[in-house]
């Protein structure tokens, strides 16, 4: 069975993941949507509720499940047995830091890494840009799955709007 894992905080999930998850789900027979946990920050949305909207927004790929994870991501592949890293690349930018994290990867655990190009459409989406805008009211609803869209203006609207 080949199986990826597509690594990310997720904080929140948009249309860019799950561009980059469904065509993972295409290409592997399992793929593993893993949320990082990281002690030292504090995300918008916490463990649970990352988790939550990413199961439902992947519910409709039948090979996809969504688990969590602390500390390197290659020692999440040894443990269950994965042999894919899967990063979607949005800018050259983006490929400098990916392809050290891959080759640190590749030397540690052998595992590999596989990247993909964003579609061009979510090319400039960045979970930290899709909560600024939302913070000062902006819609982000074409960016983000509507269940994500709720939680963000639930979760940011201005007191006493």
């Amino acid at each position: 069975m080949r199986r990826a894992i597509c690594p990310g905080s997720f904080d929140p999930v948009t249309n860019g993941h799950l561009d980059i998850i469904g065509r993972v789900a295409d290409l592997y027979d399992e793929v593993v949507v893993a949320v990082f946990v990281n002690q030292a920050k504090t995300g918008l949305f916490g463990l649970d509720e990352r988790i939550e909207m990413l199961e439902s927004v992947t519910a409709r790929y039948p090979n996809v499940s969504v688990d969590s994870f602390q500390g390197l991501t290659v020692d999440y592949c040894r443990e269950h047995g994965i042999s894919v890293i899967v990063k979607g690349l949005r800018a050259v930018s983006d490929f400098d830091y990916e392809l050290q994290q891959s080759q640190m990867n590749l030397g540690l655990a052998g595992v590999e890494t596989l990247f993909m190009a964003t579609n061009p459409l979510y090319s400039f989406l960045s979970s930290s840009l899709v909560k600024d805008v939302a913070k000062w009211g902006g819609d982000v609803s074409p960016h983000v799955p509507d269940v994500v869209a709720e939680r963000l203006a639930a979760r940011l609207r201005p007191t006493g709007a």
